[in-house]
């Protein structure tokens, strides 16, 4: 039998069984898993020390590096990251509208699981517990296809997340993990209507456009982040300088990090040699011709201004005012995140109302476009498209409705 077909049956057989599990059994179930992870502690960074060994060998980027890594201060927030959903109000079988019609049937719109959950990843082994645990509290089993950077680290962490389920009233089958490197398991999943409700593509532009071109399977897309910070000419610029700092240098290879840096040219002369000595010692600055003039850094092609970096590389350019700034993110960036540094209200309120993006910050780094910093406990990912869900994808943006009919005899004529 097809290999991940049997897995799809598996994960549909405990789907009739966890459709009424109750939500102190998700919550007790999703502690026994913290303290299974905490327990494999030692297991999971051993391995994931190999898969980073392997990287290393394969010449993988520092950034993308940084996205594999775990350690102790990682692996105690993923184990966080679990007790917050533990303590966010289940989604589940809940109402926010009830009415009743003039032929006496009162109906009500009732929360409900999505059923199977599929993601495909790339590197990141966090996500293998965020996507497990926000699948859990929703009521969703969970097919993952990590990447074979991974391998080592989601083996381990998929073993403990098992071995939690078992001291659990929840069924170890809710959660499967392809094993197997083989891409055609990723096609199966892409083809698989019969078992998988959703599919979650979380990484590179190659992977996501794989998913979206080959799959039949509904896909919520989450996207790549090519995100902009415009420092305008009311700039407070000792905020905007520390705040550019954080979204390009506190983690490079994420996808909530400054790609681009946009200046009002009212503000470049003074602003531009700031950030020039604040960062670049570890960045690499790729500049547009007035900013050349300003500071000595390398020229920035066209091909600057779309790429999601992931690295210590930054994209500057200078514009003449607000307009310019918004139209170069609507030309250039991915609907991810998005920030305006500014003391004018009129102009902070502009860049919310027109950029088109899932998050917009006013005075704020890009890098907060998180699950756990928006108090979700954790996220599928960060979706960029507009429906059904926008942004950081947690528990609520797992869910689907049904609507209950009571009635009394009644047909209709």
């Amino acid at each position: 039998m097809n290999y991940v077909l049997n897995k799809g049956i598996l994960l549909k057989k405990a789907e009739e069984e966890f459709s009424t599990a109750s939500t102190e059994d998700k919550n007790i179930a999703l502690k026994k898993v913290s303290e299974s992870l905490e327990n494999h502690r030692e297991d999971i960074l051993e391995n994931n020390a190999k898969d980073i060994e392997l990287e290393k060998k394969n010449n993988m980027k520092s950034g993308l590096i940084d996205r594999l890594r775990l350690d102790n201060e990682r692996l105690d927030g993923i184990i966080e990251g679990i007790n917050t959903v533990i303590k966010l109000p289940d989604p589940i079988w809940k109402s926010d509208k009830v009415w009743t019609l003039e032929n006496g049937l009162t109906i009500s719109k009732m929360t409900v699981p999505l059923g199977v959950i599929g993601i495909v990843y790339e590197s990141r082994p966090n996500v293998t517990v965020d996507a497990f645990s926000l699948a859990l509290k929703s009521g969703n089993c969970i097919m993952l296809r990590g990447s074979s950077s991974a391998i080592h680290s989601n083996k381990a962490i998929v073993k403990a997340i098992k071995e939690g389920l078992k001291s659990s009233n929840i069924s170890e089958e809710v959660i499967q993990f392809i094993e197997e490197s083989d891409r055609q398991h990723v096609y199966d999943m892409l083809k698989a209507n019969e078992y998988i409700d959703l599919i979650i593509p979380r990484g590179g532009k190659g992977l996501i456009d794989f998913v979206v071109k080959n799959s039949s399977v509904p896909i919520l897309e989450t996207g790549i982040g090519n995100c902009h910070v415009f420092v305008d000419k009311n700039a407070n610029l000792k905020k905007a300088l520390n705040i550019v700092n954080n979204a390009k240098t506190q983690r490079v290879g994420v996808c909530n990090a400054c790609e681009t840096l946009l200046v009002h040219e009212a503000i470049a002369d003074k602003f531009l040699p700031m950030v020039f000595e604040k960062i670049q010692s570890i960045v690499e600055i790729r500049g547009c011709t007035k900013t050349r003039e300003i500071i000595e850094v390398k020229e920035a092609k066209e091909s600057d201004w779309k790429e999601e970096f992931l690295d210590y590389i930054i994209a500057v350019k200078v514009v003449k005012d607000i307009d310019e700034a918004i139209e170069h993110i609507q030309n250039y960036g991915t609907k991810h995140s998005e920030a305006i540094i500014t003391e004018n209200f009129t102009n902070a309120q502009m860049f919310l109302r027109k950029v088109d993006a899932s998050t917009v910050y006013v005075n704020a780094s890009t890098r907060f476009t998180d699950g756990g910093e928006f108090g979700f406990g954790a996220e599928m990912g960060i979706s960029t498209q507009k429906t059904h869900a926008r942004g950081p994808v947690g528990l609520e943006q797992l869910i689907t409705y049904k609507y209950l009919v009571i009635g009394d005899g009644q047909i209709r004529k």
